[in-house]
């Protein structure tokens, strides 16, 4: 039994129509997630380089992490790898951080992307909306910032006391509203299986 639309009134068609203003929004998330993958490779470029001897790259890898060594580098050093690699994964989780921002969002805002039955279709994508969307998105930039942080203490040496500490804080403000978020979702969505959990 075929179902029958009513026809929608210029004004609401048009206000409803207005949500495709943001394609061209996402499609710029999408060259900056090109520009990320480029900048990706450059550093694993100059990374495989340096490894390999070459003072060059290797000049490139320090000024890119904001490595001041104590004494004359004759070479690569843990550090410097370590820094690099953790950059790197900072790229890819800002890189998922866009996927998600991307798919999630034009499935939410703009219109469905019809992958029910497709093999590569993401399972968070199955019960996505805007309230698990924010979840995710703030579970990501924790996961971005425990990275930053993570290579601001190995480099602990070329910042002050002070931004050592501002970066510690904002972290802690983000694990924070992140926590908000998740309770203030869990509370709209669920309020009736918490009551029942509480008989």
């Amino acid at each position: 039994m075929s179902t029958i639309h009513k026809p929608i009134a210029p004004l609401p068609k048009l206000i409803f129509a207005s949500r495709w203003l943001q394609l061209p929004l996402y499609i710029g998330l999408i060259v900056a997630q090109a520009v990320y993958v480029y900048h990706f490779w450059v550093e694993l470029v100059h990374l495989i380089e340096a490894a390999f001897g070459n003072t060059a790259a290797l000049d490139k890898l320090v000024t890119s992490i904001g490595y001041v060594p104590d004494k004359p580098l004759d070479g690569l050093n843990e550090t410097i790898i370590m820094l690099v690699v953790l950059a790197l994964i900072d790229v890819v989780m800002i890189s998922n951080l866009l996927i998600m921002v991307i798919v999630g969002g034009y499935e939410t805002f703009v219109s469905r992307l019809r992958l029910e039955g497709h093999p590569d279709q993401p399972e968070w994508l199955n019960h996505v909306n805007a309230g698990v969307l924010k979840v995710k998105l703030a579970t990501a930039i924790i996961g971005i910032s425990s990275i930053h942080l993570l290579k601001t203490f190995i480099n602990a040496a070329n910042y002050t006391e002070k931004v050592l500490l501002w970066q510690t804080v904002i972290h802690g403000i983000f694990l924070l509203s992140a926590l908000a978020i998740a309770l203030t979702e869990r509370l709209i969505h669920h309020p009736a299986n918490d009551k029942a959990d509480t008989h």
